[in-house]
């Protein structure tokens, strides 16, 4: 099968192309288009031209496409979750509830409503609030989840009425490129572009005059990289820039009964997960026990291809970011970690590595502070909530964080906590009708939800005087 770009509506290939791995064997399984300057020129002007006719229809017909778009993909859903785990890695039963929550999100987008809104109303003025679409929006999901991060961006940028040009993963452009081919049976040519190439790609799609909003997912290099070029045209963007979530253990917690949550909440997508778990404080009595309790699940997990229907946690998406995470392990060994279970990178094909239990970091250690993004644990020791909470605090991340334990204390320290979600006895909890965003270096503004919606609109205020004046 011959996967291409969609735009204006046509499938549209080039002559240069993108290899595509399997990261659970390293060998490459496919290519995908790389778009060129002048395509990409072609897609944004077709994004452009279609959305006049699109913004002019009613938020109902609006709403009507969507949730055909759902109802198609939803159709193609096993086509399009191999495709997805092949080139990302995840187990396939993972991919198909991907593929499934994206269909879905189609729907619930099309529940959501953008009314006027009533500012004044009296003897002077009638003033009305609306939400006006932005125009032609640039959409980048990033490799971990990239049907269900695209989909969450062009279902509420449709729905507000504006057209967009999605770009996916270098890594993983072939199921989003497919679900691209599949919706342009639902949406009018134009309303939906879907190009594919490499980081280049990205800058110049961010950097277009005719873009009007960037929604990205990824990286915080490169979201400050967006912001700066965004700058320059005063382009608003809505930025989810990972995480660095700690999850709390409270004094009066029973580690041996949350155990297994921590451990599902922190190996979720092999630690590929922006919400993800990635730090454990504990209280220091308890820190021996919780660590080895994590240790046995991690020595029970079933790790191998996500095409093994026996895969519980699939490989890292490349070779680089199994290095990375090896690498932040092994330098925190160095500086006196213990290493529970796991640690070595394994011999033979593919970019895995092993759930992996640390404990004994110093205050302070890169893998404390930074965002690893793989399938380990650092278990970390505290005195008291305050240093915990202190040292939850002390990176540049504040995405999430969860509290585990008595919920009046974790409700009195959730405010403390400087984070986008504070979860109390679970974590990672992401649902349609509630926004999601964070502060510091994880993003600016929030997705999902009625708040989502707007993120894709900008006010617009109609004062008509009163004519008895």
């Amino acid at each position: 099968m011959t996967i291409r770009m969609t735009v204006a509506g046509a499938r549209v290939d080039t002559a240069g192309r993108l290899p595509v791995e399997n990261p659970a064997t390293g060998a490459v399984i496919a290519e995908a288009p790389d778009c060129t300057l002048a395509q990409l020129d072609e897609a944004v002007a077709a994004a452009a031209a279609a959305q006049p006719r699109w913004t002019a229809l009613t938020e109902d017909e609006r709403r009507a496409h969507l949730v055909e778009c759902g109802k198609r993909l939803g159709a193609a859903g096993d086509e399009v979750a191999r495709l997805l785990s092949a080139e990302q890695g995840k187990p396939v039963r993972d991919a198909l509830g991907e593929v499934g929550l994206s269909a879905a999100w189609f729907g619930h987008t099309a529940e959501l409503s953008l009314s006027a809104e009533q500012l004044v109303r009296d003897s002077s003025a009638d003033i009305t609030l609306t939400r006006e679409p932005y125009g032609v929006v640039a959409a980048i999901a990033p490799s971990n989840f990239p049907i269900i991060l695209a989909m969450c961006k062009v279902a509420p940028a449709l729905l507000a009425g504006n057209t967009v040009v999605l770009k996916p993963s270098p890594q993983t452009p072939l199921s989003t490129l497919r679900v691209g081919e599949v919706l342009q049976e639902c949406l009018p040519p134009g309303v939906l572009n879907v190009v594919s190439g490499a980081d280049a790609l990205g800058e110049a799609l961010t950097t277009h005059p005719g873009i009007r909003l960037i929604s990205f997912t990824g990286s915080v290099g490169t979201g400050r990289g967006i912001a700066r070029h965004a700058a320059g045209r005063f382009t608003p963007v809505v930025l989810e820039l990972g995480g660095n979530d700690p999850a709390i253990v409270l004094p009066d917690a029973d580690v041996d009964a949350l155990a297994p949550a921590l451990f599902g909440a922190a190996l979720a997508n092999s630690g590929q997960f922006c919400a993800a778990v990635k730090r454990v404080y504990v209280p220091e009595e308890k820190r021996e026990r919780l660590a080895g309790l994590l240790a046995d699940l991690a020595r029970r997990a079933v790790v191998g291809d996500g095409a093994d229907p026996a895969t519980e946690y699939g490989p890292l998406i490349s070779r680089a970011q199994r290095d990375r995470v090896a690498s932040l392990v092994d330098a925190a060994v160095k500086a006196g970690a213990r290493v529970v279970t796991g640690g070595v990178v394994p011999e033979g094909p593919g970019h895995f590595y092993p759930p992996t239990v640390v404990t004994d970091l110093p205050a302070g250690t890169a893998l404390e502070v930074e965002e690893q993004f793989g399938p380990v644990i650092p278990v970390l020791g505290y005195a008291d909530v305050d240093e915990a909470v202190a040292r939850a605090n002390a990176t540049e991340f504040g995405l999430g964080a969860s509290l585990w334990g008595d919920e009046r204390q974790a409700r009195a320290l959730a405010g403390r906590l400087d984070c986008g979600t504070v979860w109390i006895n679970t974590h990672g909890d992401l649902r349609h009708n509630v926004p999601f965003g964070g502060t510091k270096s994880s993003g600016v503004g929030v997705e999902y939800g009625h708040l989502g919606l707007l993120a894709y609109t900008r006010p617009k205020v109609l004062n008509v005087a009163d004519p008895r004046e």
